[in-house]
């Protein structure tokens, strides 16, 4: 959260400019400008997001726009870069005149802009959030479940209904994500009454050789491993187990890893990798969940991912509330109406959304159980309904 704040003489200069350039008035009857700061280039990007979110509003403009006017869509890159995400939501909040973010995938877009959302009373719904400010803050409701339910809902799968024993977890803890992880294991404690057997959260990103944090693992009698990787992370972890001949461990990884490139890269998945997927399963090809968004996509050349769905689900979400405003659309009147909005279903999730009044925001709570088995290269369907965090009084 302080990194924003670190950035501020930084931010000064960006700021001016940023607001000397013109902006298109939303409040008129001109076009509606909607924007988004995503990961576009750098070394993880996620563009999927974007592209589908401006899938979805060209459609509509094609069909005649929201009560006759075009949404303006700008979907700004922050390049990994603290300074570069900065800049991108002035240039929208302030430049352009947006009347919110939608559809904005960032590795840390949420941290560094979250106070800046709250001095500007503009409201964001992000396709996929990451960092923990993206659940944590009043004006950002992302679509996702997040890294951290998908810690408890794999931990939920792994003992409740695999009814797994001496689970342990490797946590690859990047800022200030160690708490929202101890968070998201607490949870499943508080709602199962058991602890893990062992946690290490020195796991590295990026490393070179896991092979002493599994040897480490193995030692301390684990059955089953929760793991918060991406994707090249995971297939070294999997592949030290394999050295080391430790295959009949069980994965309880996220939907970090839930990818079709994944599936082809692991021969050995021990006893199983088991993902909760955060939307519908999109490898599920002939769902009649995902069909109106495969079509869209495969219309638009947009590749078929989790990130794709919460970029579309966003969009989707923000056209229904939009049509709802009666008299200017603003940034006030949207801002309004998004806090004011009743809860959303779709069939691509599996829990309702809502932005709502609260001080923070986490409405997906609910993933699709899936399994990569070894030699199948393939994700298959683990479950028949969704798998769901219980409330807790």
């Amino acid at each position: 959260m302080n990194t924003g704040r670190r950035l501020g003489a930084l931010l000064a200069g960006v700021v001016l400019t940023a607001a000397g350039c013109a902006g298109a008035e939303s409040g008129s009857g001109g076009p509606i400008v909607v924007g988004s700061v995503n990961a576009l280039s750098g070394a993880a990007t996620f563009p999927e997001a974007s592209q589908a979110a401006k899938a979805v509003f060209d459609a509509a403009n094609a069909s005649g726009g929201v009560n006759g006017r075009q949404i303006e869509y700008k979907a700004l890159d922050d390049k990994g870069d603290p300074a570069a995400a900065a800049a991108a939501a002035r240039e929208i909040v302030d430049g352009d005149e947006a009347v919110a973010l939608v559809g904005s995938s960032s590795l840390i877009e949420c941290e560094i802009n979250t106070e800046y959302y709250e001095q500007q009373k503009i409201l964001s719904v992000p396709g996929i959030g990451v960092d923990p400010a993206c659940f944590t803050s009043p004006n950002i409701g992302p679509v996702n479940v997040g890294p951290f339910h998908d810690m408890t809902l794999s931990l939920l799968y792994g003992s409740e209904v695999l009814g797994l024993t001496d689970i342990c977890a490797l946590l690859e803890i990047a800022g200030n994500t160690l708490p929202s992880y101890q968070a998201a294991i607490d949870e499943w404690s508080a709602i199962t009454g058991k602890k893990l057997k062992y946690l290490d959260s020195t796991v590295p990103y990026g490393g070179s050789d896991y092979t002493s944090y599994i040897v480490k693992a193995r030692n301390a009698g684990c059955k089953a491993i929760t793991v918060n990787p991406v994707e090249p992370d995971s297939i070294g972890q999997l592949k030290a187990a394999q050295a080391q001949g430790w295959t009949d461990v069980t994965w309880l990884l996220l939907t970090s890893v839930y990818s079709e490139n994944y599936a082809k890269a692991i021969s050995n998945a021990g006893a199983g990798v088991y993902v909760p997927a955060e939307f519908y399963p999109f490898t599920d090809a002939g769902s009649s969940q995902n069909r109106e968004w495969r079509e869209l996509m495969t219309r638009n050349g947009i590749p078929l991912t989790s990130f794709s769905q919460g970029g579309y689900l966003a969009a989707k979400y923000f056209l229904d509330v939009l049509r709802g405003i009666t008299g200017e659309v603003t940034r006030e009147s949207v801002t309004r109406a998004l806090r004011e909005m009743q809860p959303i279903s779709d069939p691509m999730v599996g829990t309702p959304y809502v932005f709502g009044p609260g001080d923070t925001h986490h409405a997906n709570t609910a993933g699709w159980p899936i399994k990569l088995a070894s030699g199948t290269n393939r994700w298959e369907l683990a479950a028949e309904d969704w798998l769901r965090i219980p409330a807790r009084n």
